[in-house]
């Protein structure tokens, strides 16, 4: 099957141009040969984008076809058990209406440690979720690591939260335990990501030695962003996750302490400008914030934080692809997947054009609108 799509602006991942013309062939990107098309689609007053790939999810049930619907075709998922894993991946290699999946598999927490506290919430019992390792001490690092690698993860994610954020509190991750974790997590050439909310959570995590956070935190603290910039730490942004827990926070008295967006977007624009690589995620569940369509959102909030749309563009695409290993997605370049989104409009002048979806391709497969 060759697709060709004609005088389209395109944003390849990193810079824009005008007036592309862009060749399908099967479930790569091609170089343009000027032969004859199956399909021929008319770019003019679109732009066309790299799949966007989300950061920071985390998937049950339908949620990759969620995904994908709103242009998402790659989700990064950061806690999925057992189970769920061997079946959101099989779902992922076998059909191309759902997005592609990587996951963290069985993150790293305290007996009784975030999120624990979550999985006991009203709604949560219809996902089916069942027990889960838990590590207690430095020696358990090199086992802990070995079960999840057996599970099939592709990086790891620990967890270093005493819930304060949650108006709780929570058995947390030792600085020597969370340590002893990175070490045998890089030791079996994975990647990893930490989970933490205050400044004071931050600091044990690049201590440790993380290669990046899997959100942004609520303390405006210049020297930590520039301890963050210096170690080369990614962070992924979630600033639509802090936007629902201020709201929750507004209507819960227990969750008086709950971090604000504010406090989180103020972290974020120095980030920005501190050269720290910020990737586009949502902490998107079954639940609140969605799959794919806060993606989008997130992408205005980045906006808002002071990033330009271009950049914008490039945290979810281009930067979590680079930060993650995924080689063959992120860019439209010749032989990359053929995971691509087109929009009506211009999103690198207005990013609220990336909602106004015009076709997605998942594997060079178009996909039904």
């Amino acid at each position: 099957m060759r697709t060709v799509i004609h005088d389209v602006r395109l944003f390849d991942g990193e810079k824009t141009s005008r007036d592309a013309t862009v060749l399908i062939v099967d479930d790569r990107i091609a170089d343009y040969d000027g032969g004859p098309a199956d399909v021929e689609i008319d770019g003019a007053g679109k732009t066309l984008l790299p799949g966007l790939i989300d950061a920071h999810t985390h998937v049950f049930g339908d949620n990759l076809a969620q995904a994908l619907r709103h242009g998402v075709t790659t989700e990064l998922d950061m806690f999925c058990l057992p189970s769920q894993l061997v079946a959101q991946r099989a779902l992922a290699a076998e059909r191309d209406d759902v997005a592609d999946f990587r996951s963290a598999g069985t993150l790293a927490t305290a007996p009784g440690g975030h999120p624990s506290q979550l999985l006991a919430a009203p709604g949560v019992d219809a996902l089916d979720v069942e027990p889960f390792d838990t590590i207690e001490r430095p020696n358990q690092a090199e086992g802990f690591v070995r079960a999840r690698l057996a599970e099939g993860v592709d990086y790891l994610k620990i967890v270093v939260d005493d819930g304060a954020v949650h108006g709780a509190e929570l058995p947390v991750l030792g600085a020597d335990t969370a340590a002893a974790l990175v070490t045998a997590a890089h030791t079996a050439g994975l990647r990893v990501v930490a989970h933490a909310l205050t400044a004071a959570e931050v600091r044990i995590a690049l201590d440790a030695g993380v290669d990046g956070l899997a959100h942004v935190w609520t303390e405006p603290d210049t020297a930590l962003v520039d301890r963050v910039a210096a170690q080369g730490v990614f962070v992924v942004s979630t600033l639509v996750y802090f936007a629902a827990i201020s709201d929750r926070s507004a209507q819960t008295p227990d969750c008086a302490r709950a971090g604000t967006l504010d406090g989180a977007t103020r972290v974020a624009r120095a980030l920005h400008r501190a050269g720290v690589p910020l990737l586009a995620g949502t902490d998107a569940t079954p639940f609140v914030p969605a799959h794919g369509v806060d993606l989008h959102t997130e992408l205005r909030l980045l906006t808002e934080a002071g990033m330009s749309p271009e950049r914008a563009l490039a945290a979810a695409t281009s930067l979590p692809a680079d930060h993650f290993g995924l080689t063959d997605r992120g860019r439209i370049a010749p032989g990359l997947r053929a995971d691509l989104l087109l929009v009506t409009g211009d999103p690198t002048a207005d990013i609220a054009a990336t909602s106004a979806i015009a076709e997605i391709w998942r594997r060079g497969v178009r996909q039904a609108r």
